[in-house]
């Protein structure tokens, strides 16, 4: 039997036979991996606090032949705890972690570790709106793996400019300069902002609510 230690974030539990549960947790070393705590659900075991979703805990963790390594000790770093207090949040958490378990099925950067403890990191902030969150983490996913977007020039190769409207198409993957369009230099201008500064930064910015919901929709797009 081989052992390591690692930071976490559980992604998903199962409940499994009696007292034990299985869980899918993201490590920034070792990518996804597949563990069972046994006796976590008992009244004294000494697991249960560390492996809460929504958290980052430090675990120890037991591999050998087998593709199920076993949690032998772990320790809470941090609990986000303000998500929980409000539903809107709550819900959005679940989805981005939904989101890059999905997405590391193949591929297991420490970037998207990183990313989605971050994303935990802004969505227990109360005074950043969620929107913005949303609007940054799917940009940030989409870069990751490479369909990000081009807010530099259209799909003919013309520079996007604050006179004209667009539309997205995605086939393209680019905007498309049109009289009527729903995106218009303020939206590109959002874009290039959430793509630029974390959430603490865009939290700062005035005159938004016209058009995050434009831009959240187009960047959760990307990547479905």
């Amino acid at each position: 039997m081989q052992s390591l230690q690692t930071e976490a974030i559980i992604l998903r539990r199962t409940n499994y036979g009696e007292a034990d549960r299985i869980l899918n947790v993201l490590t920034p070393q070792h990518g996804k991996l597949s563990l069972i705590a046994k006796g976590v659900r008992k009244p004294k075991s000494k697991l249960a606090g560390s492996l809460e979703l929504l958290s980052v805990a430090d675990l120890t963790v037991s591999t050998g032949s087998k593709e199920i390594g076993l949690v032998t000790s772990a320790r809470l770093v941090k609990f986000y705890d303000r998500i929980l207090q409000d539903y809107d949040r709550t819900v959005l958490a679940y989805e981005l972690m939904k989101q890059v378990n999905r997405v590391t099925a193949t591929v297991a950067e420490a970037e998207f570790y990183y990313l989605l403890r971050d994303s935990f990191e802004y969505l227990n902030n109360p005074g950043i709106d969620q929107r913005l969150i949303a609007l940054w983490f799917r940009l940030k996913l989409a870069g990751l793996l490479g369909c990000g977007l081009n807010l530099a020039a259209d799909a003919a190769g013309n520079n996007l400019t604050q006179h004209e409207a667009y539309n997205f198409d995605f086939d393209e993957r680019a905007f498309v300069a049109h009289p009527n369009g729903q995106f218009t230099a303020d939206h590109i201008k959002l874009l290039r902002l959430a793509g630029a500064r974390d959430p603490l930064v865009l939290a700062r910015i005035g005159g938004i609510g016209d058009v995050v919901g434009d831009c959240v929709w187009l960047a959760d797009n990307l990547t479905s």
